[in-house]
């Protein structure tokens, strides 16, 4: 069991049936806590009013906005059931190791119809409170895969008709390269970059141009970019 604070993880969590207890600032009944109030009420859930200090408690000092929810654990996927769900747009996510930037990619990936999620077991985030305030709650509309060794993912995914895509300074212009049908992007750490291993097992490297002085972007603003440009060649074979 754990907390998630904030009105838009609140409410996803309210939606998924997660929500155990309930707990609400005392004298907050307006604008979007009415409806949380509400829905929680409908779903039957227990709901207690407590005051300001309480909250504060629970979320860690972060900002609460007025109400927190004890939720079950998030439960993980396998990278089997992500294919067999068939789940087409995939991120796999190289060693990041910020909550926060876990959160904002989990953000953009649910906009952008990147409904699988892949990261290794060690030195890196999971999902956690950071992750569901970060994401707005997005997190739980995601299938999230725990994998021990990522070189094998990639093979397996190969296997399975994806083309993988990472991404690099050194890189083909995202944009002039066909990312249309079962695509994962490797997104590498906020420091480091992609690890070198990985490298060796693409399909190719993408880059981002940039005419700025500072030639590089957060891995949560680079992802968004990526899965974009992936969602707009799609969306151009409709027309």
């Amino acid at each position: 069991m754990k907390y998630i604070y904030g009105r838009n993880p609140v409410i996803e969590m309210l939606k998924a049936e997660k929500v155990d207890k309930l707990y609400i600032q005392q004298g907050n009944r307006e604008g979007s806590i009415k409806k949380i109030f509400g829905m929680a009420k409908s779903a039957g859930v227990l709901i207690t009013e407590v005051n300001k200090n309480k909250l504060d408690e629970y979320a860690n000092g972060s900002n609460h906005q007025g109400v927190v929810a004890l939720v079950s654990d998030f439960e993980y996927s396998s990278i089997e059931e992500i294919q067999n769900l068939g789940i087409e747009k995939i991120l796999i996510l190289d060693k990041i190791e910020d909550p926060h930037n876990f959160g904002a990619i989990a953000r953009s990936a649910e906009a952008f119809g990147f409904n699988g999620i892949v990261i290794p077991k060690h030195n890196s985030a999971y999902v956690n409170d950071v992750v569901y305030k970060t994401s707005a709650g997005a997190i739980e509309r995601l299938k999230v895969a725990i994998v021990v060794n990522l070189t094998q993912t990639i093979e397996k995914l190969k296997e399975n008709g994806y083309w993988i895509y990472g991404t690099d300074l050194q890189g083909e212009n995202y944009s002039s390269v066909n990312l249309k049908g079962k695509i994962a992007l490797i997104i590498g750490n906020e420091g480091k970059g992609m690890s070198q291993g990985l490298k060796k097992h693409v399909d190719g490297m993408l880059t981002i141009p940039m005419i700025g002085s500072i030639n590089s972007l957060n891995a949560s603003c680079a992802a968004s970019v990526l899965m974009a440009e992936v969602l707009k060649q799609d969306e151009a074979t409709k027309l």
